[in-house]
């Protein structure tokens, strides 16, 4: 498909962290705690940050590594993400929000479907998406426990699409990041990026975005409803 502003489309697929949320000091707090529970020395919130969005377990095995100093073992690693879940579940809302505007444009699209996809579990996403009081908002919220595959493999995009009754030449995947773009091409949909989220506007480039936009805002300008 050869994108051309406005796209007539019926559902949005959106990324959770660093798309529709700002989650970065919780994600980068709950790292700090798990570590020192493991006496293990700090990793800088910047660090952590760039380790997001293949899954906790990929984020721990790349913190350990940051932390170590070299390859962390299966039993540390197993121990890492055990302490970082019990910890983000306690402290995932402490300063969690939306992203300025994301609310009002949810709004603003009263003739399409929303869903989320996203490596974050299914429960810790339902729990941040009810605990910003927008769970309502959306037909299918999947994790990366949802499916066999974690993104960039596209089956949670596909059993979003399935839930939602929308095909993929009417569906958008919406992403900071190369995993989600890639995720939305394997699935044959359009794919936007947003820049201000946590990977920012070269690795979007280069991942083949149709569209990057800096601010989730300025999404309206771009699509309109299926004529």
């Amino acid at each position: 498909m050869q994108f051309r502003s406005p796209w007539p489309c019926r559902l949005f697929l959106f990324d959770l962290d660093g798309t529709l949320i700002d989650s970065r000091i919780d994600i980068a707090n709950s790292v700090s705690l798990a570590l020192a529970r493991m006496s293990l020395q700090d990793v800088a919130r910047s660090q952590v940050v760039e380790f997001v969005g293949d899954g906790a377990r990929k984020l721990i095995q790349r913190v350990l590594r940051e932390a170590i100093g070299g390859e962390a073992t299966p039993e540390q690693v197993r121990r890492g993400v055990e302490l970082f879940v019990e910890e983000y579940q306690r402290h995932s809302l402490d300063t969690t929000s939306l992203y300025p505007g994301v609310r009002e444009t949810l709004d603003s699209f009263s003739w399409a479907h929303f869903g989320v996809v996203t490596n974050k579990t299914e429960r810790l996403s339902r729990q941040i998406l009810e605990g910003l009081g927008v769970s309502s908002r959306f037909c299918a919220i999947l994790g990366g426990d949802s499916t066999p595959h974690l993104k960039p493999h596209p089956a949670s995009l596909r059993e979003a699409m399935r839930r939602c009754k929308v095909e993929p030449n009417e569906t958008v995947m919406v992403g900071d990041s190369p995993v989600d773009i890639d995720a939305g091409h394997a699935a044959g949909v359009i794919t936007c990026g947003i820049s201000e989220g946590f990977c920012g506007r070269t690795a979007l480039e280069a991942s083949g975005c149709d569209l990057i936009l800096e601010h989730f805002s300025e999404l309206p300008a771009h699509f309109c409803p299926p004529s």
